[in-house]
């Protein structure tokens, strides 16, 4: 069994190849990714963690398991939030065959992901992007946007502006014109695309502050209490998931809106899905205010792992 460093997977896991291969899987018909089983973890000391177990397979094929930890105390420790392990397999014969970091493994699938959707949703033109949180998933964000769309400003914001600061010094690109706010209504307003990866349970993005044309990509919310955008936002949006599966059961963002009547489950106008196998065109005018809410699916686990076994 192979043991895939983090070096070869930040050198194989390019965010060009992996927004293409992500959307052939999504046009494919045979791979098998079960609703993710989430665990709550009691934790006397911090805020409580939660266990994710994440499997997938295709027929013929490959076998991944992904375990993933989500601790939101870690960050005032110095450690990551988010930590995990994969394990890729031989569907055949179930024999294992190779194993990598959990961790990076979904920072780079899940901003693929948002890409993949913004090829999409996102104007053409789109070229100011704004980063909402400063946790890990902030500059692979911005690089994977800027993979799809022209992006020329990328603006971070976060609830400490410190930190803000810190993530746009450390990702800038002499390309790019990159800075950080504290105004958040002012950046949104601005912002042809608005990327939000944060474990926020009240809303941080309202929809009083949208112009028209915006691209919401909201990431970082993976329970039915967690909520990044309010109902406002909702409202004037046109909606889509990553799969109608995952969002209904554990996406906040959409299952909260629909409890109180605010929405319906038949206003998701389409899923990666539906947009990668052309049942839904995407975006269908520069005016239109569209928003994706990911919670991540299994299956884009097994994509980077076998990109990233295929390129070593």
């Amino acid at each position: 069994m192979r043991v895939i460093s983090t070096e070869e997977l930040e050198r194989t896991l390019t965010f060009p190849v992996l927004v293409d291969r992500l959307r052939e899987a999504f046009r494919a018909a045979n791979i098998s990714a079960p609703v993710r089983q989430q665990h709550g973890i009691p934790n006397r000391e911090a805020p409580d963690g939660t266990l994710l177990i994440m499997p997938a397979w295709q027929e013929g094929g490959h076998i991944g398991v992904k375990t993933v930890t989500v601790y939101p105390g870690n960050p005032a420790h110095a450690r990551p939030a988010v930590m995990g392990t994969y394990i890729l397999l031989d569907a055949r014969s179930g024999a294992p065959i190779a194993v990598m970091d959990g961790r990076l493994l979904t920072l780079r699938r899940t901003a693929a992901a948002s890409a993949l959707a913004a090829s999409y949703l996102a104007r053409r033109q789109a070229q100011r992007l704004l980063v909402v949180g400063t946790g890990a998933l902030a500059p692979y964000l911005a690089s994977a946007h800027s993979t799809v769309r022209p992006i020329r400003e990328v603006v971070f914001w976060g609830r400490s502006p410190e930190k803000a600061r810190r993530v746009a010094e450390q990702w800038r690109r002499q390309d790019l014109a990159v800075s950080f706010t504290e105004d958040l209504p002012s950046a949104v307003g601005r912002a042809d695309i608005v990327s939000c990866a944060t474990m926020a349970t009240q809303p941080l993005i309202e929809g009083a502050w949208l112009t028209p044309g915006t691209h919401i990509d909201l990431v970082g919310g993976f329970t039915r209490d967690m909520r990044e955008a309010d109902d406002a936002a909702i409202l004037r949006a046109v909606l889509f998931v990553d799969t109608r599966h995952g969002a209904l059961s554990e996406a906040g963002d959409i299952i909260r809106p629909i409890e109180t009547g605010v929405i319906r489950e038949d206003d998701i106008a389409g899923d990666l899905f539906t947009l990668a196998r052309g049942a839904h065109s995407g975006r269908r005018s520069d005016e239109e205010v569209t928003l994706f809410k990911s919670v991540g699916t299994a299956l884009e686990d097994l994509v980077a792992a076998r990109v990233a076994t295929e390129a070593i």
